[in-house]
């Protein structure tokens, strides 16, 4: 289908907005848009078989035994409708118009009827009813040609010279419609059109980079696959993988599952697949992380634009409930993100989906996910972020981070990523990650949509897809030891080891040092301080002290024989406990470089205002480390190892920096000057 067919089609389903405007606000249309055009998709999709299937209800009618069966081989799909009427026969009749649409939805198989239910259709009726709009409404939408393929007057389909269906709307089609539908619904509504779908150009790289690799063992006989995407949205990704497996093979059966919290994106992907002939009970509805539809099952393929930065809030009792009680047997036993993004609970989830390999290396998964930068390297060491990155590398299942271009999705401008992982990764391969810097490879669009401004052309699809798939060979032939130079030429493409994204958090400590003094301010702090005040008289303590105010010290040792002194002469008791000592010195002790160390034990004290931290690569000694980097600047410095904490992080953008320097100062001298001139010249003109 053209552009302009998909957009005819959109502008036709859309133009019932005119009849609703008055009676619905803006952002209701597609309440009635989006569940009309579904209605209307599934009566052209079983239109050519209508007869057979009112024959067989018509046998069975009366009947105690379930003819569900029966019906579905009859109608040639998973689902069937068993009413006579249609929508353009239910708008011939409009003083019972509602009452025959509701009885033909009503007639639908039950897993239609929960698509419709899921888009509250009946309310829908009625309030179109109520506002005599409904009759409208039908007749627009059952004039709204959304066959699959040209039928002749008997509904046979017309052949073309190939011997194949003339193809009207195909399914692949039907889903540009859909998403253009949902567009408009989005931006009216002032909704985030990115909650809703991916734009198809990012879905075809992203089952490249999933499929590519195994594009031989696809291309076998009897090529059965399963995919999966625990946020699908529309089914866009779904839809796509099938396509490019079956571009391998026309003859590979796939099997597609998936789950959406939307009820209406839900609606839409179930009866996208009904229509494809897929099982629509492999889309199941709800939370994935607190009602998992597909508990206990594994896929071949798994991959997911999950939305980013949400936060996982509302499920965060059960989340926390199953990383407790199952730990590591759990989905999220690696570690819990921070409660503002669920990002990496997605990952997680679809981790546990992966088909095990067995002994001979059968089985195991590929995922392909879409990040932003956050789970890259957000989280410090030990955190719960921190901890998921170190449990992927460490059991070697991250293959690739793809960044691409900013600009490219309809509700943010941020940089992306394509994450991809593997547990069946190639022998040369492992231990390793490729991570490919695409930010370069886009195209202009003629009309931004939203935040998107940039699209990836054809061209550039097959470049990344090329670069990424030449990448995993590279990494085979550095393993061989003759693919480095060609690495380093690629410039996009660099491999790192996975222990090269994990580090030691390192404490550097500084000895405290001080020095002892008796001021105005220090009386002051004495008498405000609840520890002193706890175990003496604090106003005749400060009295006591008043006489030394001006006096230093150079130890502490002195300073307290002086204290304790004055204290004495006043006639009070010097008072005893750590509390109180632990108050006095941080009033009276005052921090100076070349004051005296302070100890515990017979250990210098650390001082907690001059605390560090390093980053140590793992593969890096950190004593060494402190020997060369630290400790020729603070010569007393040491490391407390007792605190260090191991973290991983991916500085993807660190590692892809390069240099420019800045313009020569003349050059800049003369710009400015120009500028200057120009100014001058325009303000001149003004005043004239």
């Amino acid at each position: 289908m053209n552009s302009s067919k998909h957009t005819e089609l959109a502008n036709h389903a859309w133009s019932v907005a005119d009849l609703l405007r008055g009676d619905y606000k803006q952002s209701d249309y597609g309440k009635v848009i989006l569940p009309f055009t579904v209605l209307r998709r599934l009566e052209c999709v079983l239109a050519p078989t209508k007869d057979k299937v009112l024959q067989v209800a018509e046998q069975y009618k009366g009947s105690e035994m379930n003819p569900d069966r029966f019906l579905r081989k009859a109608s040639g799909h998973s689902f069937y409708n068993t009413s006579p009427y249609t929508l353009k026969a239910i708008a011939g009749d409009p003083s019972q118009v509602a009452k025959n649409l509701q009885a033909y939805c009503a007639a639908f198989s039950p897993n239609a009827q929960e698509v419709l239910e899921r888009y509250e259709f009946a309310q829908q009726i009625r309030r179109l009813d109520a506002a005599n709009l409904l009759y409208q409404v039908v007749g627009r939408f059952a004039d709204l040609d959304l066959r699959p393929v040209r039928t002749d007057a008997e509904g046979v389909p017309v052949l073309g010279e190939d011997g194949r269906p003339v193809e009207v709307v195909s399914n692949h089609q039907m889903g540009y419609v859909f998403e253009e539908l949902i567009r408009r619904f989005a931006e009216q509504s002032n909704e985030t059109a990115g909650e809703h779908f991916t734009p198809r150009e990012v879905i075809r790289l992203m089952v490249n980079l999933l499929v590519a690799p195994d594009s031989d063992v696809l291309a076998l006989p009897g090529t059965v696959r399963t995919v999966m995407d625990p946020a699908c949205g529309t089914g866009g990704m779904l839809s796509a993988a099938e396509e490019q497996i079956k571009s391998f093979n026309p003859d590979a059966t796939v099997g597609v599952y998936g789950q959406e919290l939307n009820p209406e994106s839900w609606a839409i992907c179930r009866s996208d697949m009904m229509i494809k002939g897929q099982n629509p009970e492999n889309i199941k509805f709800g939370n994935s992380f607190s009602d998992d539809g597909h508990n206990g099952a594994h896929f071949d393929y798994l991959l997911a634009n999950p939305p980013f930065g949400v936060e996982w809030k509302k499920v965060k009792d059960e989340v926390e409930s199953e990383h407790e009680r199952l730990g590591e047997s759990g989905r999220f036993g690696a570690g819990l993100p921070r409660i503002n993004d669920g990002s990496l609970l997605f990952l997680q989830h679809m981790i546990s989906k992966m088909k095990p390999v067995d002994a001979n290396g059968a089985g195991g998964s590929r995922i392909a996910i879409v990040f932003n930068g956050s789970p890259l390297f957000t989280g410090a060491a030990e955190s719960g972020e921190s901890r998921i990155r170190q449990w992927i590398l460490e059991n070697d299942w991250l293959e690739g981070i793809v960044a691409l271009p900013d600009q490219l999705f309809y509700n943010t401008g941020i940089s992306t990523y394509f994450w991809v992982l593997s547990n069946r990764k190639a022998v040369d391969r492992r231990g390793k990650v490729v991570l490919l810097d695409a930010r370069d490879y886009w195209q202009k669009m003629r009309k931004s949509l939203g935040d998107k401004r940039k699209e990836l052309g054809e061209q550039h699809i097959a470049e990344i897809t090329r670069l990424y798939t030449e990448a995993l060979a590279v990494v085979d032939a550095a393993e061989r030891g003759d693919g480095h130079d060609l690495i380093e030429k690629a410039g996009k493409i660099k491999v790192f080891r996975n222990e090269d994204f994990g580090y030691r958090r390192i404490t550097v400590e500084r000895p405290l040092k001080l020095r002892f003094e008796v001021t105005d301010e220090t009386l002051a702090s004495v008498a405000a301080s609840k520890p002193i005040a706890r175990a003496t008289d604090v106003e005749a303590f400060v009295a006591a002290l008043r006489p030394l105010v001006g006096k230093s010290w150079p130890t502490k040792s002195d300073a307290w024989i002086d204290l304790k002194d004055a204290v004495v002469a006043a006639g009070r008791l010097w008072p005893t406990g750590a509390p109180f000592a632990k108050a006095l010195r941080e009033v009276v002790g005052v921090r100076d470089p070349e004051g005296e160390v302070q100890m515990v034990k017979g250990e210098p004290e650390p001082d907690p205002e001059l605390r560090d931290y390093e980053n140590v690569p793992l593969d890096e000694d950190v004593d060494e480390y402190l020997r060369r980097e630290v400790l020729p600047h603070v010569p007393d410095a040491w490391i407390d190892h007792t605190k260090t904490k191991v973290g991983y992080e991916i500085p993807f953008t660190r590692h892809f920096y390069v240099y420019k320097p800045p313009r020569p100062l003349a050059e800049i001298d003369a710009e400015l000057k120009s500028l200057e001139a120009e100014i001058q010249a325009l303000l001149g003109e003004v005043t004239a």
